[in-house]
């Protein structure tokens, strides 16, 4: 069973930075395109990230040039690099493969930028 942790959000001011982790209980970080998405109060979730296997990565148009992606497979984790955070980007965050795995949802966290 695969269990899929995210951490790191929190309250943070515009313009601001914060790094999310993802750590999965198995090795299945290395074996799978895997993604960040988010869901805003009232919103559908949507996909923000993603990295393949082999590193390529892709961004939503609304976080292009200041979210990064990555991955460390000896640690099973994949990361969400925030920076110049806007209220917009206000949601609860979650990793899953891409596409995602209805079982894989964990609990999220909750990002919140305001002043």
């Amino acid at each position: 069973q695969v269990q899929l942790v995210e951490s790191g959000g929190g309250l943070v001011q515009p313009g601001g930075s914060l790094r999310l982790s993802c750590a999965a209980s198995g090795s299945i970080i290395s074996m799978v395109v895997m993604g960040w998405y988010r869901q805003a109060p009232g919103m559908q979730r949507e996909l923000v990230a993603r990295i393949t296997r082999g590193g390529y990565t892709n961004y939503a148009d609304s976080v292009k040039g200041r979210f990064t992606i990555s991955r460390d497979n000896a640690k099973n984790t994949v990361y969400l690099q925030m920076n110049t955070l806007k209220p917009e980007d206000t949601a609860v965050y979650y990793c899953n493969t891409h596409p995602p795995v209805y079982d894989y949802w964990g609990q999220g966290t909750q990002v919140t930028v305001s002043s």
